[in-house]
């Protein structure tokens, strides 16, 4: 993936991008045999990945050093073929084998920098045996496991024979590995890795000099400081009926029957539409503010509070996080400049006209008049305004602030079988 720096003032630095690697999914369709071939797989991945953690444990619990990856790919692949319990380890591909090992060697990687404090994010547990009832399995397939692409457009996997791929774009470049992934609600997808480079990113966006703040909220999911208002789509409330249905059905069936089985995938199934379609959503507007815009500004809200109050449900509903870790690396990617201002920053007391900050407000209050200029404020549009002054967008366009020309783009993402025909944004 791409390297980036954020210095304190929030700016998103595309000046030092190294590489980046971006990831493409494709809905598949295996046939019966497939199914079965690809359950095999799964297994067998999980088997490996348990062998190797319950490996580590022994040798800590004996106060041994831990085994080498080279000594556990011998121990438990290549030396476990042989033996009856684990014979069936042949009929899978030694690649998805390989990679369930490297998978736990970096599990326990990020594990034990997380305990050494050297990893970002929320501290990590230590690895944990998967299940054959874990909602996501998948297997990875690299280079070396020699799958293709047909001249009929499926993908072709060792062991596993042609899988029928719906493509919904163009792949610009070749894909250095390929994850099949089964997800909770029974659907198979394939997922490419691609290394592109920054010219074709350049192509993509037109040359633009405006900026612009963003107001994010709850009744309308983001205020524009031009005035504009995007009304919440809240996915989640108008598909809720539907859900508590679904998962009403749910318990009353009985634990460990088919029944309880197919009303389990019901269920992932209408969740799964909800998450796509604010997935989905989230893409289209954020692609949109990155194609009409050089520099965005936005607030570093505190999400995980949030979600800690009565207004939980609505707060996960409107995805705020995933919608600017969105904008975050398509501003990167494109060139264009993101900068996140402070959350404590009183963007709804002070006035966008004259700057006097006029005090805390209610929520109820949505209009309110400053005591100084007399003006009238929409509290959200007045927001907006503040937010694009704090991030030093002051201006129309970056003439306005000072600023000329867009940053170096970092590369790509991907997208269908083949190679681009057209330019297309992400």
């Amino acid at each position: 993936m791409f390297l980036r720096t954020f210095p304190r003032d929030g700016v998103c630095d595309v000046t030092n991008v190294i590489a980046v690697q971006l990831r493409y999914s494709f809905r598949l369709y295996p046939d019966t045999v497939q199914r079965a071939a690809l359950a095999r797989a799964f297994g067998c991945a999980r088997v490996v990945f348990n062998d190797a953690v319950r490996a580590r444990e022994d040798a800590r619990a004996a106060g041994e050093a831990f085994p080498r990856a080279g000594e556990l790919s011998k121990t438990l692949i290549t030396d476990a073929k042989q033996t009856v319990e684990r014979s069936w380890l042949g009929e899978v591909s030694a690649v998805v084998l390989q990679q369930s090992l490297r998978d736990a060697e970096s599990a326990y990687r990020n594990f034990f920098a997380s305990l050494k404090g050297t990893r970002k994010g929320s501290r990590l547990g230590r690895p944990r045996f998967k299940s054959r009832r874990d909602a996501r399995q998948s297997i990875r397939f690299t280079a070396n496991a020699r799958w293709s692409i047909t001249d009929r457009g499926q993908l072709n996997l060792p062991r596993i024979g042609a899988v029928k791929v719906k493509w919904s774009r163009t792949l610009p470049a070749t894909p250095a590995t390929v994850t099949v992934i089964k997800d909770a609600a029974g659907r198979y997808f394939a997922s490419f890795v691609i290394d592109t480079g920054p010219a074709l990113d350049a192509a993509r966006m037109p040359d633009t000099d405006q900026v612009i703040g963003i107001d994010l909220g709850l009744t309308h999911f983001a205020i524009l400081s031009t005035g504009e208002k995007i009304e919440s789509p809240r996915f989640l409330r108008r598909a809720e009926k539907k859900l508590k249905k679904a998962q009403r059905e749910l318990s009353r069936k009985k634990k460990g029957s088919k029944n309880r089985g197919k009303a389990r995938r019901k269920a992932a199934r209408a969740h799964a539409k909800v998450t796509d379609a604010r997935h989905e959503f989230h893409h289209q507007f954020s692609t949109r503010l990155i194609r009409e815009n050089q520099a965005i500004g936005v607030e570093d809200l505190a999400v995980k509070a949030l979600a800690r109050t009565k207004m939980a449900k609505s707060v996960h509903d409107a995805g705020w996080s995933k919608f600017i870790n969105m904008l975050e690396y398509k501003a990167a990617r494109y060139g264009r400049i993101l900068v996140r201002i402070g959350r404590f920053e009183p963007t709804s007391q002070t006035c966008s006209a004259c700057g006097h900050r006029d005090g805390p407000k209610p929520l109820d209050v949505r209009k309110w008049t400053c005591t100084a200029c007399g003006t009238v404020h929409d509290r959200d549009i007045n927001a907006a305004k503040n937010v694009k002054k704090a991030a030093g967008l002051g201006g129309d366009s970056l003439r306005s602030v000072g600023k000329t020309g867009p940053s170096p783009a970092p590369r790509e993402e991907t997208g269908s079988r083949g190679f681009p025909t057209e330019p297309r944004a992400v």
